[in-house]
């Protein structure tokens, strides 16, 4: 049995220090300095006048903007704050705690310096051009937190602008996914089923989900066996809703009609009957997933219950229910299938190649090494991916992203495999030695008593 009261103080613990500690330091990250001063006359060559040379290099030669400045390091976080966390739009100002949150995790696991830019707009137009317009500033592009179903407008506008130099990726759709599919192929392995043959259910159909779908399929999933619920039922082929929408919803319109090949109509209950897998990222809970539907899963059920802040069921009710291997997007249950396991690694090895953009194989590459680095350790119930400690689990990731890039014609630089370790690893230690060194000497406060 589960002590419920104690494992939801447990689940409330995260906000109630967040609230405390968020205006104790003022925010997550700040500017820090990578080149020395020795005195004030190194001014001189770090600014006016010795920077006028290099300026004049990169006018005459804009290749070496790469190696005069940090621009093949840093990447901007961009948002406008209208799908944040499941809180839903709560607008640019409410999500920048997120965003520098996400350029913290980029920094601290990939080593890759990340700028948040919350965006004061809800115009999908004006949110192309302003990345086009600061693109010359940086070496990558992260979409993150923007509602459908705008995010696979932007993201399709700027990956197919051919005046775009650098990469732009939605995490929401790809680094989520990618994750997915990792903890996926690790807990089908413990029960002891094929992707080609198990039944999934997905609840909720938005970004996170499409790309899933993608990858899935390129896993051997047979999409007939997927069924997929949104917030007005079962997709079939005769959702005229969704048909009227397919400019849009795409992917939703071909689940309608190459999906549920037992043509179910219903809710998420109906849905579940015998599912081997349920892949949820809707509602937030709890109550979203009610523990009489998951009774009626098959034997050795999965659910992976991603809702943020809180999984659309708990996990004590999922197992109680019967559920062999259940995962989260939270930190604070064992089996986090979050993007954060993702997008520093997979950033980390585009940028150390320069790919002009991210493709889906790459992303296939990255879960496949994120399912190795689990399973090499040993996979059990409670472990079906790395968790964020792990941190050999980022370079080995990043290498596995910058070989796919190379082999797919994507990438402006070529480097071996050893090269790739030894570059990402060094890289992510430093950031890590430069935090403890920090904390060590007090310069990073030390986290006050509740």
């Amino acid at each position: 049995m589960y002590d419920a009261e104690k494992l939801l103080a447990k689940a409330r613990k995260p906000s109630e220090d967040a609230l405390r500690l968020h205006p104790f330091y003022r925010g997550k990250v700040e500017t820090g300095l990578k080149c020395p001063i020795r005195d004030y006359q190194d001014f001189g060559i770090w600014y006016t006048p010795g920077v006028a040379a290099p300026c004049v290099a990169i006018r005459d030669n804009p290749e070496l903007i790469w190696e005069h400045t940090n621009r093949a390091n840093v990447i901007a976080v961009v948002s406008d704050g209208t799908r944040v966390l499941g809180l839903g739009s709560i607008g640019a100002r409410a999500g920048l705690p997120v965003m520098e949150g996400k350029a913290l995790l980029f920094k601290y696991l990939g080593g890759v310096d990340a700028v948040p830019l919350c965006l004061d707009t809800k115009d999908p137009d004006d949110i192309i051009h302003t990345v086009k317009l600061i693109q010359p500033s940086f070496g990558g592009i992260n979409l993150e937190d923007i509602s459908q179903p705008k995010c696979f407008y932007i993201l399709n506008a700027l990956r197919n602008d051919p005046d775009l130099e650098i990469p732009v990726w939605h995490d929401d759709q790809q680094g989520t996914s990618t994750v997915v599919l990792a903890g996926l192929t690790n807990a089908l392995k413990i029960v002891g089923k094929q992707m080609s043959e198990v039944k999934v259910v997905m609840i909720g159909l938005g970004a996170a989900q499409v790309v899933t779908v993608a990858l899935l399929e390129a896993s051997g999933l047979d999409l007939g066996n997927l069924i997929a619920v949104d917030s007005k039922g079962i997709l079939h082929r005769d959702r005229k809703d969704i048909e009227d929408t397919q400019a849009s919803f795409a992917t939703k319109w071909r689940v309608c009609l190459e999906g549920n090949a037992e043509d179910r109509r219903g809710g998420i209950a109906e849905a579940l009957r015998g599912a081997d897998v349920c892949l949820a990222f809707s509602k937030p809970g709890p109550g979203t997933i009610k523990p009489e539907w998951v009774k009626g899963m098959a034997n050795d059920a999965i659910i992976f219950s991603c809702a943020q802040p809180v999984p659309e069921i708990w996990p004590w009710e999922a197992k109680e229910a019967g559920v062999r291997v259940f995962g989260t997007g939270r930190s604070d249950f064992p089996n986090q299938i979050n993007n954060s396991l993702g997008f520093p690694g997979i950033f980390r090895g585009t940028l150390d190649v320069r790919a002009r953009t991210i493709t889906n194989e790459m992303c296939l590459a990255a879960a496949q090494e994120l399912a190795r680095c689990a399973e090499d350790k040993g996979i059990h119930e409670e472990y079906i991916v790395p968790t964020m400690e792990e941190w050999e689990v980022f370079p080995r990731e990043a290498v596995a992203v910058a070989m796919k890039a190379q082999e797919q014609g994507v990438a402006r630089l070529q480097a071996t495999r050893e090269e790739l370790w030894a570059k990402a690893s060094a890289t992510i230690k430093a950031t890590r030695d430069q935090v403890q060194l920090l904390m060590s000497e007090g310069m990073i406060a030390p986290v006050p008593e509740a």
